[in-house]
C-alpha cells in the first residue's frame, strides 16, 4: 500500500487560504446570530423613508428619534468631530428607549439603561446627527412601501438587540396601530 504523499507547499497555502475565507464567513454570520442570542433587546422609535432600492430590493431607511440629538446631551468639554465614535446612553421612556446623554468613552450604566455605540455624522451649533449602522432594514419584496404608508399614520418601533460586546442588530420593525 503506497504511503500518502504530503501536499506540495503551494497546495498547502491554497488550502489554508480557502480555510481562512470559510472561517471568516462563518465568523461574520456567527457574530450576527450571537448578537441576537446573547444581546439585550431594546425598542426605538423611528420613521421609515425611501423604501425601494433598485439594486437591493425593498428596505427601510430608518430615521430614529435618537439619530438627531440636542447638543446639551453631549457631556464632554469639546465638541465631537464628524466621524468620531460616541456612546449614547438610553433609558426606557414608555414603550421605547430615548437618549439620556452622549459620551466619548463607553460608560458604566445602571441596569435599566443601555449603551448604544454610534458615530457623529454631522454636528451643528445646537445638535448632533448620529449614525448607528442600523439605518437600513431589508424587508420582503412589496412590504417596504406598505410599512412606509402605515408609518405615516401610526408610530413605528424597531426592536434592536445589543450584544454585551457592543454589536447591535435589528431584530424586528413594526408599526403600532
Amino acid at each position: 500500500m503506497p504511503e500518502p504523499q504530503p501536499l506540495p507547499h503551494r497546495q498547502r497555502w491554497l488550502l489554508l487560504t480557502l480555510l481562512a475565507q470559510v472561517l471568516f464567513i462563518v465568523a461574520v454570520a456567527g457574530a450576527g446570530y450571537a448578537t441576537m442570542a446573547y444581546g439585550r433587546t431594546i425598542t426605538l422609535r423611528t420613521t421609515p423613508v425611501d423604501p425601494r432600492d433598485l439594486m437591493y430590493g425593498d428596505h427601510l431607511v430608518l430615521n430614529y428619534t435618537i439619530s438627531r440629538l440636542p447638543l446639551n446631551l453631549w457631556s464632554e468639554p469639546t465638541r465631537p468631530r464628524r466621524g468620531t465614535p460616541v456612546y449614547v446612553v438610553l433609558r426606557p421612556v414608555g414603550e421605547a428607549y430615548e437618549a439620556v446623554r452622549v459620551v466619548a468613552k463607553e460608560p458604566a450604566v445602571p441596569a435599566e439603561q443601555v449603551v448604544l455605540r454610534g458615530w457623529v455624522a454631522d454636528n451643528w451649533r445646537r445638535g448632533l446627527r448620529l449614525r448607528y449602522g442600523l439605518e437600513k432594514y431589508y424587508v420582503p419584496e412589496g412590504v417596504g412601501k406598505q410599512l412606509e404608508k402605515q408609518a405615516t399614520r401610526h408610530p413605528m418601533l424597531v426592536h434592536i438587540s445589543i450584544a454585551p460586546w457592543g454589536q447591535a442588530r435589528i431584530t424586528e420593525a413594526q408599526v403600532i396601530k
